[in-house]
């Protein structure tokens, strides 16, 4: 299977680039093609300036300056989110990220007075999210849990309908022993080893470096 993991943390000696590392080694074992977009290392940047805000809509022009990272998406079967939770979200950082890449004409088709939005994405049959967080699993769900709304249910909505979702987080993150952690990358592991092995994809594109 196809695999892009998105990882969005600005250092290098953090958890989650523990999680990462796990991953990225443990799918490699199970023999996937695995492509890493690692946000911060790159330098992306996530602000939609107006003039990009204005060819939103068109579907010749809005892709123009997140080419390569478009390329990437039609590339994955799967995609694997590594990333912090911060305020009960995302990173500024990763929903710039979304913000700028799915656009109209590219991840869906706006909708109409007859339908409503279709996904373009339909190649994408996997979404995983791995995050950390400080909070508790309660007060992170009295706050609704907006991070992982958004891309499980809205970046999975450009996805194949019947696209399979998995969320893993590591909570209370900032007082768990070290043992709770290394625990924790073995559930990194035993999730990503079972993740299946699709035989079949909808593009040749390959993944911009």
């Amino acid at each position: 299977m196809r695999v892009l993991v998105v990882f969005c943390h600005p250092c290098a000696d953090s958890f989650n680039a523990a999680v990462r590392d796990t991953a990225l080694e443990t799918l490699a074992e199970n023999g996937h093609e695995v492509h890493l977009l690692d946000l911060y290392a790159m330098g992306f940047d996530p602000v939609m300036h107006g003039d990009e805000w204005r060819r939103y809509g068109d579907n010749e022009a809005n892709l123009e300056p997140v080419h390569d990272r478009a390329r990437e998406l039609l590339w994955a079967q799967a995609v694997v989110f590594i990333y912090p939770t911060w305020w009960y979200g995302l990173p500024a950082m990763l929903k710039g990220w979304l913000e700028r890449v799915l656009v109209p004409g590219f991840a869906f088709e706006m909708p109409t007075a007859e339908r409503g939005p279709r996904p373009k994405l339909r190649h994408i049959r996997k979404v995983l999210v791995m995050t950390t967080c400080g909070a508790t699993p309660l007060m992170s769900w009295i706050m609704g849990q907006p991070g992982r709304r958004t891309l499980l249910r809205g970046f999975r909505s450009v996805c194949h309908p019947f696209c399979s979702t998995r969320f893993l987080a590591l909570y209370r993150m900032d007082s768990v022993s070290a043992a709770e952690r290394q625990a924790h990358l073995q559930r990194v592991r035993k999730t990503l080893a079972t993740l299946g092995r699709a035989t079949s994809f909808a593009s040749d594109t390959v993944p911009a470096d």
